[in-house]
């Protein structure tokens, strides 16, 4: 058994929608579109304009959460300034899922290391989800993609020291290394099971540094572009991306981001996702060329 991903060199805002149609699946009901605002003073995330075309097509909200760490996404009202200082909210409706209190508490039995994950409360107001990733690395996770941002991306303040913290929100940067990652996992399947299936997940593998959008302070993009994945399957797409960025021999800055994947053993969150269940780590590849 494989999983369909869809692949193509030519990154565009129009590529983009391109490949999202052929995956021809209809996103049902009130559609929520997950994605990365910035953090304030990042050079590498991606902006509204890129986005917009496929967003337009789905016809979603664009939904955020605030984070767990100093900055200027931690509180309600920094992160409804920073949105509005990124164009978010010029080009977009945006719904802050834990603007207001109190949290969504997923009921999660199967987990490994979380049975419970706290998103944000207004998650009960979408039945589909588009998530747009940008892969690059990541400081703690190694690296970030479909994965993250269902995990750490959907939980709200208080979930994602919970994530970090594998239960304990105080240990959230303590926590032993791996059960964070399996932990992540458990909350990325939580979000799969409670959209039934509904998702489909683009990754766009540009302006790829070490570093996450959460860093104001992030290294430059130490990699040459490589593409657009589209796939139904959340563990797929982030292991063809992995696979993309090691089969990328000539690229003199291939060896820093595996670098940072492999201290940080960034496959494990795949590799605990698969085990999950919510997707394969096989998969078919299907490049659309010019």
């Amino acid at each position: 058994m494989s999983s369909k991903v869809y692949f193509s060199r030519t990154i565009s805002p129009e590529r983009v929608l391109e490949l999202y149609k052929l995956i021809d699946k209809e996103l049902p009901g009130k559609r929520a579109v997950k994605l990365h605002s910035g953090e304030t003073g990042n050079q590498n995330f991606l902006r509204p304009e890129f986005w917009k075309p496929v967003i337009d097509f789905v016809g979603g909200t664009v939904v955020e959460c605030n984070t767990a760490y100093e900055g200027t996404r931690n509180t309600t009202k920094k992160h409804w300034q920073t949105i509005k200082e990124h164009g978010w909210s010029d080009y977009f409706t945006v719904d802050l899922l834990d603007a207001e209190g109190p949290d969504k508490e997923l009921v999660f039995p199967r987990g490994k290391r979380i049975q419970k994950n706290y998103v944000g409360k207004n998650l009960v107001n979408y039945d589909s989800v588009l998530v747009l990733s940008h892969f690059k690395g990541h400081p703690m996770g190694g690296y970030g993609g479909a994965l993250k941002q269902l995990s750490i991306g959907f939980a709200s303040s208080y979930g994602k020291a919970y994530i970090h913290g594998v239960g304990k929100p105080e240990e959230l940067w303590t926590a032993d290394h791996d059960s964070f990652l399996e932990a992540m996992a458990d909350a990325a399947a939580s979000i799969v099971d409670y959209f039934k299936g509904n998702a489909v997940y683009i990754n766009v593998m540009k302006n790829m540094s070490v570093d996450c959008d959460c860093c104001a302070v992030a290294e430059d993009p130490c990699m040459r572009d490589i593409g657009i994945m589209v796939s139904t399957d959340p563990v797929a797409i982030d292991q063809a991306c992995l696979d993309m960025v090691y089969a990328a021999t000539d690229d003199p800055g291939r060896d820093h981001l595996i670098e940072r994947i492999e201290s940080r053993n960034g496959i494990h969150t795949i590799e605990a996702a698969e085990a999950l269940g919510i997707g394969l780590r096989e998969y078919e590849l299907i490049e659309v060329k010019d």
